[in-house]
């Protein structure tokens, strides 16, 4: 199906890159607690899911109801999406260099290219494989170019990775057919909450909190990461992904790496090398590209 053409379409999915990519900043200050990668992950899915919820009681009440022929698909951006891929690129950061986990993440716009053509019949047109190659080589350039051994346990991690990213454009691209984007979100991410609980060590994770000096600071924290790095970006790109194809919207989300990597060098005095800043400017010259 054509999508519907629009200018604000895209700067949705800006706007999500960018505050996916301040994702850094929360997760070391969290870390600082002594909470573990997945148990960050579900405190960032369950207090979504509550947020998504309250939202959605708001904006439109009716809005829960879903047809239980469409749990599947729910599921699928739950379970297989959103806590699939960060279970699979929280594990790969613990095997191999940060930068060749997230070479390997964002090989996602590859992924939702070939599942777009292959369930969407989207074309694979010239300026579409230009605007992925320079993304991809962007992210390459921006991650670092690591000489590290990567075993086939860390490479199948990688990938899942950025095929789980990936399914969030695909599956979720059918599930706006049906649904609003409200709906969409906040069914995802109450599966994705519910799937965190069986794998973050959930007794351990509460006598965390329960020890924290300062908690209500602490919880005010977590609420504030679960709304920019997973409500207002996974909204946006929800929002976006109705008027923006599949594979556009995969390759211009490869801002977020960009995006990270300038925070870095801001908040945490990170350096920026010649390699780094030419990728910078490949991703950024693919968004202009799909602009044309």
């Amino acid at each position: 199906m054509e999508k519907q053409k629009s200018n604000f379409g895209p700067i949705l999915i800006i706007i999500a890159a960018c505050f996916w990519g301040s994702m850094g900043i929360f997760v070391r200050h969290l870390e600082a607690y002594g909470f573990t990668a997945i148990q960050i992950v579900s405190i960032r899915l369950t207090l979504a899911a509550l947020l998504f919820s309250i939202l959605q009681i708001f904006i439109d009440r009716a809005g829960f109801k879903i047809a239980l022929r469409d749990i599947p698909l729910f599921l699928g951006l739950g379970l297989g999406s959103i806590l699939f891929f960060t279970i699979c690129y929280f594990s790969a950061i613990t095997i191999m260099p940060l930068s060749t986990a997230a070479i390997l993440l964002y090989t996602s716009p590859i992924w939702i290219m070939l599942m777009a053509a292959l369930f969407f019949h989207e074309k694979l047109n010239a300026k579409k494989l230009i605007a992925l190659a320079l993304a991809f080589a962007g992210c390459v350039l921006v991650s670092g170019i690591s000489g590290d051994v990567i075993t086939v346990v860390g490479l199948l991690l990688g990938l899942g990775s950025g095929l789980g990213y990936g399914l969030y454009s695909i599956l979720g691209t059918v599930a706006l057919r049906r649904y609003s984007p409200y709906t969409v979100t906040t069914w995802t991410f109450i599966f994705a909450a519910c799937g965190s609980w069986c794998v973050c060590r959930p007794a351990d994770m509460i006598l965390k909190f329960a020890g924290a000096e300062k908690l209500p600071l602490l919880l005010g924290f977590c609420v504030l990461t679960a709304l920019v790095t997973a409500v207002i970006p996974f909204l946006t790109y929800t929002l976006g992904l109705r008027t923006v194809e599949a594979s556009k919207a995969g390759i211009i989300a490869t801002l977020e790496p960009v995006v990270a990597t300038i925070i870095g060098i801001i908040c945490f005095g990170e350096g920026l090398t010649i390699l780094s800043a030419l990728g910078i400017l490949l991703v950024l010259a693919a968004v202009v590209v799909l602009k044309k």
